[in-house]
């Protein structure tokens, strides 16, 4: 049978009757962020087949499904800002991960397993591309699975490890509309601050993870002049063109993929999404590969970025719950903070504001308070980078690390901190 054919056979004329193959218990997992598939996603409720099944999402940009929760478990993998009250509302549950480890994780965990994907529509050679995504999808493909692709003519073609054959398919639903797109995210004067402390930190020839939010935006402003420039990340956001499009990078040193940009997943606007298209200098490649410590740790001068909540006087990093309750999760944080140690001439930075509630309360703190998690190790921590300047704490004592940190805290609260870590036995 030609592709054509077998096209015409798989395809479904409505999301409803394309969930009509899942079976009941069966574990079904869709791609993060922008890679969710929405019209299939929204036909779940309406199955009333489905019995003990389990919904796995990452990420999602999408408000928590309204499904019967003893007949479908939501498992989240990444919280998103509905799914943090969803939580302590016990309507969905959360798996604690390193970015890296998913693909193996639920390749454990899950049985009977439906892949439901967003693609671009199929080539000439019946291939469907993930788009935006490769994550933890490729992985988990092999002949036992079921899987359902909505095809989506406004995702980006794109090349890499994140293709699926017209063979491999079981169903397709065709579902056309805008991509999800990042809010607009203004500056503050702190965040340009932090992004010129942390600019100042990287160097021609330097190969960079950075990801999305306000901070990152900031930073890569500033990158625009700079030279030979790889980007070797989880993610990648819209400032990124500009970078491309300035001559800054070149992605020669890139060890996957030599003069490539790679990534496993994509989240920005418009405009990254027709850069995308088609690209031939970005390589999309599951994130056992992109966030592979080993691999993170083979290139010379790697330098990874990450924002968290609060730092101790050790050096922990929390950058997964507030006042003891969950807002989101590890993601790949731990994976580049080890791996970026492990490397020659490599440096991990890790941002923040001094001050959270209007500089009510300060985010440099003696200890994490009772219930925070600890996501990123005192042993792990190399740069920490607030609007008052840059703390190093690799290689530094616990007297010098406090001190430190204390001199990139709020002025306000520094002779309190001061005063506390004189009492903890901290400083002298």
């Amino acid at each position: 049978m030609n592709i054509t054919n077998m096209y015409k056979q798989k395809r479904k004329v409505s999301s409803d009757e394309a969930i009509t193959i899942i079976e009941p218990k069966a574990d079904i997992i869709v791609p993060l962020a922008v890679g969710e598939p929405p019209g299939l996603l929204d036909a779940l409720p309406k199955a009333d087949h489905l019995e003990g099944n389990r919904l796995f999402q990452m990420l999602s940009l999408r408000p928590v499904l309204n499904v019967n929760k003893d007949k479908v478990k939501i498992v989240s993998m990444f919280l998103n800002k509905d799914e943090r009250r969803a939580f302590y509302e016990h309507d969905i549950d959360l798996l604690p991960n390193h970015f890296s480890d998913l693909p193996f994780l639920l390749d454990e965990i899950t049985t009977n397993r439906v892949l439901m994907v967003t693609t671009s529509p199929m080539d000439a050679n019946g291939y469907f591309s993930l788009g935006t995504n490769c994550d933890y999808i490729p992985y988990l493909i092999n002949e036992n699975v079921t899987i359902i692709v909505e095809v989506n003519e406004q995702m980006p073609r794109t090349f890499g490890k994140n293709q699926i054959h017209i063979s491999q398919v079981d169903a397709i639903y065709e579902n056309h509309q805008p991509l999800p797109e990042t809010p607009t995210i203004p500056l503050r004067e702190e965040d340009k601050i932090i992004g010129k402390s942390i600019a100042e930190l990287i160097k021609n020839g330097d190969t960079l993870q950075i990801g999305f939010g306000a901070i990152p935006n900031a930073i890569m402003n500033d990158l625009k002049a700079y030279q030979d420039l790889t980007i070797f990340t989880e993610m990648i956001p819209d400032q990124v063109v500009e970078l491309f499009e300035s001559g800054a990078v070149t992605n020669r040193s890139n060890p996957l993929a030599p003069g490539k940009m790679t990534a496993t997943f994509a989240y920005g606007t418009k405009r990254l999404y027709d850069f995308m298209h088609e690209n031939k200098d970005v390589f999309m490649l599951p994130v056992d590969e992109t966030n592979d410590v080993r691999h993170i740790s083979s290139i010379d001068r790697m330098v990874t970025i990450n924002a968290t909540v609060e730092v101790d006087f050790l050096g922990q990093c929390n950058s997964e719950t507030i006042g003891g309750r969950y807002y989101s999760s590890t993601g790949g944080q731990g994976d580049f903070g080890i791996g970026a140690r492990m490397a020659k001439e490599g440096r991990g930075v890790i941002c923040l504001h001094s001050t959270a509630k209007n500089g009510e309360i300060s985010k440099i703190v003696p200890t994490l308070p009772s219930g925070a998690v600890v996501t990123t190790s005192k042993n792990d921590v190399d740069y920490v980078v607030t609007e008052y300047g840059v703390a190093k704490l690799r290689g530094k004592t616990i007297r010098e690390r406090t001190q430190n940190l204390i001199n990139i805290a709020h002025p306000k609260f520094r002779e309190e901190l001061t005063f506390v870590a004189k009492k903890m036995g901290f400083l002298l």
